[in-house]
Order: structure tokens, then sequence, then C-alpha cells
């Protein structure tokens, strides 16, 4: 007689089986099309305690235990300031689904939320400088985000309309503050409602997110410009089931020949420079 399969084991055959179109398929077409894993990687995948972060996670394992580019992973957690109680699901969620979880802590929660202004962008640069500085001292070369393709869409939509720029969310990037350090988005092309429908088809619950403005179920978080770009696109889907495939599609075949104006490398173009050759 067959054994029960445990949590951790039903999570990761769903991955490769069930939601195989849905998580497994997209991820491997990313890692593989945008070059994110190289032999040799030593790549701090970067956990929050959120769904998204949490399937990277597993991703990973199993494309560490059967890809065919060898390389290895670090299941890196910056604890920023978490309330105790979200500090232990965290901890509870990793060993249910067996992710040997690195914890370090970091005072980022209380410098941001000491702010007036832009407490939101502040934490978000300073999570982001610890990890890359946690990662490299344990010796890795990358660093894996959770960023998945609802992220990418909400992203280029939200620079559109309230930045006044065209600009996306890249699937890879070097950082200028870290040398030699790189940060990966293997969930580039996953979809969040795939995402959530496999959490909830464990009965997996996961941190909300990582800011203390949600843990107060404050609402100011309620009202961000990203939830509001969320709302807009379900109400243009209802038109245009196609509309967000549209816009990632947009991102990949960029015609700069009919733009006015570009940026690149910092540096601003005319499309004067070259109209008259």
């Amino acid at each position: 007689m067959a054994r029960e399969l445990e949590l951790y084991e039903q999570a990761e055959r769903s991955i490769i089986k069930k939601y195989r179109r849905e998580l497994w398929t997209p991820f491997i077409t990313a890692v593989q099309r945008y070059e994110l894993v190289q032999p040799g990687d030593r790549i701090a995948v970067c956990v929050s305690g959120g769904k998204d972060s949490m399937l990277l996670s597993k991703l990973m394992q199993e494309l560490c235990r059967h890809g065919h580019t060898p390389f290895e992973a670090v299941y890196l957690c910056m604890d920023p300031g978490y309330a105790p109680e979200n500090r232990r699901r965290i901890e509870e969620n990793a060993e249910m689904l067996h992710i040997p979880l690195e914890i370090f802590e970091s005072d980022v929660f209380e410098v941001a939320n000491a702010q007036t202004h832009s407490a939101c962008y502040l934490c978000a640069k300073m999570r982001r400088g610890h990890l890359y500085a946690e990662a490299q001292r344990r010796g890795c070369n990358k660093i894996a985000l959770g960023h998945h393709f609802n992220d990418v869409i909400e992203t280029t939509v939200m620079g559109m309309f309230w930045s006044g720029m065209l600009q996306a969310m890249p699937p890879k990037l070097h950082s200028q503050n870290f040398p030699g350090m790189e940060l990966i988005r293997p969930l580039y092309r996953v979809h969040e409602d795939d995402i959530i429908a496999w959490a909830r088809h464990h009965g997996l619950e996961f941190l909300q997110c990582a800011c203390r403005f949600t843990e107060a179920g404050s609402a100011e978080a309620e009202a961000s410009k990203r939830k509001e770009i969320k709302r807009l696109l379900r109400t243009l889907q209802a038109e245009n089931p196609n509309i967000e495939k549209s816009v990632f599609n947009a991102i990949h075949a960029v015609n700069i020949d009919t733009f006015p104006g570009w940026k690149s490398h910092g540096e601003e173009h005319s499309f004067l420079e070259t109209y008259e050759r």
C-alpha cells in the first residue's frame, strides 16, 4: 500500500503535474529565454513570506534537483521587523514546505516607517540593499525575487499613467551598488491567479504583504496606486480578455523608430538624432 504523501511532497508534485502548464512551464520558459541561471551560480532566493516567494522557492528547489544546469540555491529571508506572529508564520510555512530558510534581521521597518513621505519607496530600497549585501556575504552572485507576470504588467501601466514614462520591469539586471551581483525574476511569465490557485489547492496561507501598513490594515495600503491599476486591468479584461497579454507582448516588441524620445543607459535621446539619415 502506497504511503500518503506529506504536504510538501504534494506541493512539489502538483507543480510538475496538476499545475505544470500554469507554473512549471512558464517558469522554465523564463529561465531559459532570459538566461537567468548559469552553471556555477549561487543564487539567494529571497523569501518574504508571501505566496510568490514561497512558490519561487519550491520551483527553484525543483530546478536545482532536476534541471540540466548545475547551480546552488540559498533560501534567504530578511526579518525587517515583522510582528512576532508573522515571523512565526514564515518559519512554520518554510518548515512545512521543507524550505531550508536562513533568516537574518534588519531594522528596515523601523527606519522606513519613521518617514513621513515615501515610506514604501524607502522600505523597498532598503530591503533590496540588505538582501544584496547578505547574499554577497554568503558567496552568492545573484538574488532571485518573486515578481510575477502581473507585477510586470502593473509596473508598466503605472509608469505610463503616473510617472510619464514607458518603462517595464526587466527579467534580470545588474546591481549598480553591488558589483558582480545580479537580480533575476524567474516568475516573470507566471500569472498571479495561478499562484493563488496552487496555494488554495493545498490550503496554504501566506503573509499578504511584508509591509507594516498592511499588517495594521492601513487605508494607505488599500488605496495604493498598484491596487488601482489592478482594478483598472480587471475592468479592461471584461472587454478584452487578452489585454494583459498584449501589454506583455508590447514590452518585448518596442519599436524605437516610432518614438520621439527615449532614454538609454541614463542618457536621453531624440528621434531628431537620426531623422535626416
